[in-house]
């Protein structure tokens, strides 16, 4: 077609562009055809960019989720990158999985969590403390546990046969032993066993001080209610324990699980005992270091791909 309107405009010395629109061409895909003159044809598809994933990737991904089926996709994005499987983003990881089909979409509305309350800065500033129900085959038990605000770290806990005030108090003093240089502000509900005059005496003596959150609200300690029904989900329902030393036995180790190895989504996925400690900084910058590297190294094979495809 190049060929022969620029015949036709020779001869006739007409303007090309009259000739196109005789013929009934557009003008702009004949100028197309003619900066491709005499070029050799390449496919029109989209050209892989270096921060495309590879194929490994994708796999190493989608096994990775078959091995922890129950775990959400940004948590499953930090143990890849911690344990060294592939280091991705977690948008990246969605997009992997949602296109396999391996979960539906769901949303949840926008959480108030947080507003108008003052979030502790540093460990020990905080602690929750609160009384949960556990159904052990059909008696009560009562698990008082106190857990830390800043790190989501649980300072201590007891499951035990009643929940009088002097029960919270061995708790709470049990958990001064674990950390005796610690005054936090105690936050409660607004129970019998917080309001009583023996509690606030013994507070005063401890030297930390006390806060009641208000009443017939539980979102305002929902950090201890968080981890008390994260407890039962993942813990006490699975396992149904058959007996109180049983039920002592899979908390304890619960607990050692969700303090040092489960990845806390409220922390940036780190666990809590790594913030209690102040690990979580390098941690961050340490898988930012990967991600840095992974982009780099797929970079690298592209342009290798790309020097073979042209030699």
């Amino acid at each position: 077609m190049v060929d022969y309107v620029r015949k036709w405009s020779t001869r006739t010395e007409l303007p090309a562009t009259k000739l196109v629109r005789w013929i009934g061409l557009g003008t702009s895909k004949f100028y197309d055809w003619r900066q491709r003159y005499g070029k050799a044809n390449e496919h029109n598809a989209l050209v892989p960019r270096d921060h495309w994933l590879q194929a490994w990737e994708k796999d190493a991904i989608l096994a990775f989720h078959a091995e922890h089926p129950l775990e959400g996709y940004r948590r499953l994005t930090y143990l890849m990158m911690d344990q060294d499987v592939v280091a991705v983003s977690p948008a990246t990881v969605y997009r992997v999985l949602k296109a396999h089909g391996c979960f539906e979409r769901w949303n949840r509305p926008a959480s108030g969590k947080g507003t108008g309350f003052q979030q502790p800065l540093a460990p020990h500033e905080h602690w929750h403390c609160d009384i949960s129900y556990v159904n052990i085959c059909g008696t009560f038990y009562y698990l008082i546990s106190v857990l830390d605000g800043a790190s989501r770290f649980l300072v201590h806990w007891e499951l035990r046969e009643s929940m009088t005030e002097a029960d919270v108090e061995l708790t709470l003093l049990r958990a001064r032993e674990a950390f005796p240089a610690a005054k936090p502000r105690v936050i409660t509900d607004n129970g019998p066993q917080f309001v009583a005059k023996d509690f606030k005496e013994f507070i005063r003596i401890s030297g930390m001080t006390h806060v009641r959150t208000s009443p017939y609200y539980p979102q305002s300690n929902g950090k201890i209610e968080r981890w008390h029904g994260t407890l039962k989900q993942d813990c006490i329902r699975p396992n149904v324990p058959l007996s109180l030393e049983e039920a002592r036995e899979l908390v304890g180790r619960f607990v050692d699980e969700y303090n040092g190895e489960r990845l806390h989504s409220a922390l940036g996925y780190v666990t809590p005992a790594d913030q209690l400690a102040g690990r979580a900084k390098a941690i961050f910058a340490e898988r930012d270091r990967k991600l840095e590297a992974a982009r780099e190294r797929r970079a690298r094979s592209r342009q290798a791909q790309r020097k073979e495809s042209a030699a």
